[in-house]
């Protein structure tokens, strides 16, 4: 009998329990834990600067010299958290964007239009305001400094603020992101860098060039490649003088993202089995690598980086940079100069009136064709979570100033940190305060969501259990042998229980590299099928998984009161392999290669897949077809 595994190794599929979570539940709970240590590491940098603000310059400005032969690249430490590690920051929020291009809500194309221009007006507004404090001032020059998104801090006050917001709100502050990140490592290059070196910038764009070419002809095959030309395209940007950080965005998004294949799966399932037999060094080798190539780069590199980004060099930037002297002459000083409340004005009110503004905007003149994920609601909390300024902020502020002036910076970035945390604060609280229908219209909206599965359920061929015409449609791929599976058949039997506006529908995925009984389960329960007997032969097969040999399947028949010759002819004949086929294809269309994989109303459901996950994805799709339903009628 197959055992239930204590805990769930797979990633990128639906997987039991509430310990286990998907993707996304993934990085959102990584970007909740980054903003608390990066939180504390900003108040280490404040404590260090204001106890020993000798020793906390000095620590920084130690050069630290790295060389081959005759070449070698010499910076202060502080240069080599800012252009250094920085630059896997970058790397990281490349990574995410491109999942979110190849396999996220960003897949439609159209849907970046919205995001793209709101990120531009997010930014333009806050420089503007910027500029007209600032006009007739030194400082003017520094504009830079209030434009951008801090996207580790935004994605962790997100986090932090948890059901208050919906999920699909990440992606829209994602992209806005990564527009601000775009754009202000071009306002560095172009606006911030030193004198350009011509020869080592057409290296670098050289090298750069062999990137793109090597990735269209080798893919992905050979990483230590694509690390060594990344080092290169570095340093030569920094011979340059553009800040080198640019090529972590750039490698992010060259790496493609897709699901693992059924196909791949399989064959890392055959070599397994060889190990098993035979376990050698060299087939230890093979199996590694064969499981490893079922994964796309871009999913195992964000596995590799993103809790160190996250953990570590985030914080370590913060520690080397947010450290400014504080008293209470300095704080009104600050408050009072046009740097400080400029940078702290762009990004409490510019922000949130920027990207409001043009969203509201652009889905009037699209007459609706453009439209936000979310409601408008989430949206101005979105606008006011943008208004977090903090990583690129502070970069552009220490190439921008120094001395006196660069503390006034500091200030402002920190304190437009904390008022928009507050003000976030306060736009859930009044949409929390709201009615119950209102609420739910201005945190989800009435816009449709995207689809991910393939084949639309039809009642007249699908295995239907609830009401026809229910709101919601739980589509579950399944296989008969499969413990998680096995794990998953009470939690959608209570649902259904509590739920009584819910349709369930299972589709086969036999998963037969590994489970050898599966097929024959399925074409038995096909064969069921044509008695009217699917129901009571599903939960059978599902209550003895280790039972589900010929002879069980025929006592089963016999159990639920089926024609028995009849049974058998079915199985002989294999009347069900042609719908079983099926199944499975659409299920490849979909994206599936493991069970179980549920989808939500059409929307596949990433996560765990205990009582409170699934009934939390019921009621939001439950909510969201009300709302689609009054649109309709509005």
């Amino acid at each position: 009998m197959t055992v239930p595994p204590e805990t769930s190794p797979l990633s990128g599929q639906t997987v039991c329990g509430k310990e286990a979570h998907g993707p996304l539940r993934a990085f959102l709970r990584t970007e909740t834990g980054s903003a608390a240590v990066l939180l504390a590491a900003t108040l280490a940098a404040l404590t260090w600067a204001n106890i020993g603000p000798g020793t906390y310059e000095a620590v920084w400005r130690t050069e630290l010299s790295v060389r081959l032969g005759a070449g070698g690249v010499s910076l202060d430490l502080r240069e080599w958290v800012n252009s250094g590690l920085m630059t896997l920051f970058f790397f990281v929020v490349g990574l995410e964007a491109r999942r979110e291009f190849d396999l996220g809500e960003l897949r439609e194309r159209r849907r970046v239009t919205l995001p793209l221009l709101a990120g531009l007006s997010g930014m333009v507004v806050p420089v503007a305001i910027y500029l007209a404090l600032n006009a007739g001032h030194e400082s003017l020059h520094g504009w830079g400094a209030a434009m951008s998104t801090d996207t580790a801090f935004a994605l962790g006050m997100l986090a932090l603020f948890g059901a208050r917001l919906p999920d699909s709100l990440r992606v829209f502050i994602l992209t806005i992101s990564v527009v601000d990140d775009f754009l202000a490592l071009a306002v560095i290059v172009v606006v911030y860098s030193g004198a350009l070196a011509l020869p080592a910038l057409l290296t670098a764009l050289g090298l750069f060039a062999g990137v793109v070419l090597v990735r269209r002809t080798l893919g992905m095959r050979i990483p230590a490649l694509y690390a060594v030309l990344g080092v290169a395209v570095w340093v030569a940007l920094l011979k340059s003088g553009v800040d080198p950080v640019v090529t972590g965005l750039a490698m992010g998004l060259l790496t493609y993202a897709y699901p693992a294949e059924r196909g791949d799966l399989e064959r890392a399932s055959r070599l397994f089995l060889r190990f098993r037999e035979q376990p050698t060094p060299e087939l230890e080798r093979s199996v590694r690598r064969g499981i490893s190539s079922t994964l796309s780069p871009n999913e195992r590199l964000q596995q590799m980086f993103h809790p160190w980004t996250s953990y570590a060099i985030v914080p370590l930037f913060a520690l080397a940079n947010a450290g400014i002297t504080i008293s209470g002459s300095q704080l009104a000083h600050a408050f009072t100069s046009p740097i400080a409340l400029g940078i702290l004005l762009g990004y409490v009110l510019g922000k949130p009136l920027g990207i409001i503004g043009a969203t509201w905007i652009t889905t009037r003149v699209s007459r609706g064709r453009l439209h936000p994920p979310v409601g408008w609601g989430a949206i101005t909390a979105g606008g006011t979570l943008a208004g977090v300024g903090f990583t690129v902020s502070l970069l552009i502020a220490t190439l921008a100033f120094d001395g006196a002036r660069l503390a006034e910076a500091k200030i402002g970035i920190l304190a437009a940190v904390v008022c928009s945390f507050l003000l976030t604060w306060l736009v859930t609280w009044v949409i929390g305060a709201l009615p119950r229908r209102s609420r739910v219209r201005a945190l989800l909206g009435t816009g449709t969501s995207i689809v991910d599965l393939s084949d639309p359920v039809d009642v007249d061929r699908d295995h239907v259990r609830g009401p026809l015409e229910a709101p919601v449609t739980l589509v579950e791929y399944g296989d008969f042998e499969c413990s998680y599976c096995g794990l998953a058949e009470p939690v959608v039997r209570e649902l259904l229980a509590d739920f009584g506006d819910v349709r369930y529908v299972w589709r086969h995925l036999p998963l037969t590299d590994v489970h050898p009984n599966a097929q024959f389960a399925a074409e038995a329960a096909e064969a069921a099928a044509h008695q009217d007997g699917y129901w009571e032969m599903h939960d059978l097969l599902m209550e003895h998984q280790g039972d589900l040999r010929p002879k069980d399947l025929l006592r089963y028949a016999e159990e639920i009161g089926l024609d028995t010759e009849r049974f058998r002819k079915d199985l002989r004949e294999g009347t069900g392999v042609a719908r079983i086929a099926a199944d499975v294809e659409s299920a490849d269309l979909s994206g599936v290669s493991g069970t179980p994989t549920f989808f939500v109303n059409g929307r596949r459901h990433y996560g765990a897949y205990d009582i409170a996950s699934l009934s939390a994805a019921v009621r939001a799709a439950r909510q969201r077809a009300a709302l689609q339903g009054v649109g309709r009628q509005d």
